[in-house]
């Protein structure tokens, strides 16, 4: 094949918009889609089924699935009349699965938890229930503000 030149992609070094996310360590994602989570905020939900995970990139077939820190849609499945069946944006805050820290601590929870978040990043409710886990108050600062406790 004469004339035949080989086009090698590289990929652009540019900074988008939104600027370069922070470096997030690892974590496990343990909770995935459908999955049934325990509102751990003072909103009047009591479960939540997760619909969607934000900024997901996955693989062909394979379930969204997420982990502590992640921003995903849910539905409310327990709680008061005027929440149920309604959609809204939340943060995982617990999840039971190990998380394992770069000190070589493997830190569980007894459940997996969300707080529900407004559109804009704010929380809808007013305290937090329960533990929340320190890579989720790493990238939430508004969810460390209100968490009683730190793990």
């Amino acid at each position: 094949m004469k004339g035949w030149v080989s086009k090698v992609s590289k990929k652009s070094r540019a900074v988008s918009a939104k600027g370069v996310e922070e470096f997030k360590l690892y974590v496990t994602r343990a909770i995935p889609v459908n999955s049934v989570v325990v509102c751990a905020d003072n909103t009047g939900a009591k479960t939540l089924r997760v619909v969607q995970v934000g900024g997901y990139r996955g693989r062909l077939r394979r379930i969204p699935a997420a982990s502590v820190g992640d921003y995903v849609v849910i539905v409310v499945k327990r709680g008061s009349p005027e929440l149920k069946k309604q959609t809204f944006g939340a943060v995982v805050v617990r999840q039971k699965y190990p998380i394992r820290r770069i000190s070589g601590v493997r830190v569980t929870f007894e459940d997996n938890a969300a707080v529900i978040v407004t559109p804009e990043g704010e929380l809808k409710g007013t305290d937090i229930r329960g533990p929340v886990a320190a890579e989720a108050a790493e990238r939430w600062p508004r969810v460390a503000n209100l968490a009683s406790i730190i793990v």
